[in-house]
C-alpha cells in the first residue's frame, strides 16, 4: 500500500505537476521552484525530526495535500482534462500517507485513536477548502499557480523518496517496487483516458 501511494505521488508529478506548472513558467523557473519546494520540505522535514515525538508524517501529508488542492481547484475552474487524474491521483496518494501518519501518532502515544481520528475528520475539510480558493483566485493566475504546482512536485519528490521508499520493505523484495509501478500505471491510465 505504501509503495503504490508512492507510485501514484511519482505520477503526479511526472504527469500533472511538472507538465502543467511549466507550461507558463520560463524553463529557469521552473527547474527553481521544483528544487525550492524539495529543499524547503526538507528543511521543514529536519526540524520536525529535531522535535521528535512523532507527527512529521502528517505535516508531510499536509504540506503536499494543500498544494495539490489549491491547483485542482484552479485547474476545474480552467476546465483542465488533468483535473480528473490529479483528483483520482490526490485520493489515491493521501490513503497510504494517512495510514503512515496514523501509524506515526500512535506510537508516540501522546494521543488516542479517537482523537487522531477525529483531528484527521477535521482535516479533510482542508482539502475543498483549498479547491475552493484554488477555483476563485487561481484560475486566472497561471503562473502563480505553475509556481505552487512545481514548488509542491520538488517536495512531493523529497517525500517520495526520503520518507515513502524507504517504508516500503517487505520479506518479499519485488512486492513494494512492483506496487510503485502498479500506482504510477493508475496514474498514467488515468492520464491517458483524459487526455486521449
Amino acid at each position: 500500500m505504501v509503495a503504490f501511494g508512492g507510485g501514484a505521488l511519482f505520477s503526479a508529478v511526472a504527469l500533472v505537476l511538472v507538465p502543467e506548472g511549466a507550461r507558463h513558467l520560463s524553463p529557469l523557473a521552473a527547474v527553481a521552484l521544483l528544487g525550492a519546494g524539495g529543499v524547503v520540505f526538507a528543511l521543514v522535514d529536519s526540524q520536525l525530526d529535531r522535535r521528535g515525538g512523532g507527527g512529521s508524517q502528517l505535516v508531510a501529508m499536509l504540506l503536499d495535500f494543500l498544494p495539490e488542492s489549491l491547483a485542482l481547484g484552479a485547474l476545474l475552474a480552467t476546465g483542465s482534462e488533468t483535473a480528473l487524474v490529479l483528483a483520482g491521483i490526490i485520493f489515491l496518494q493521501n490513503l497510504p500517507e494517512g495510514f503512515n501518519a496514523y501509524r506515526e501518532l500512535i506510537g508516540a502515544g501522546r494521543m488516542t485513536s479517537r482523537r487522531i481520528l477525529g483531528m484527521f475528520c477535521l482535516l479533510v475539510l482542508l482539502g475543498p477548502l483549498g479547491a475552493g480558493v484554488g477555483h476563485l483566485a487561481l484560475a486566472e493566475a497561471q503562473g502563480l499557480l505553475g509556481a505552487i504546482m512545481l514548488f509542491a512536485a520538488g517536495g512531493i519528490l523529497y517525500l517520495v523518496f526520503e520518507d515513502i521508499a524507504p517504508q516500503a520493505v517487505l520479506a518479499n523484495r519485488h512486492a513494494p517496487p512492483l506496487g510503485a509501478v502498479a500506482g504510477f500505471m493508475l496514474g498514467l491510465a488515468g492520464h491517458l483516458i483524459v487526455t486521449g
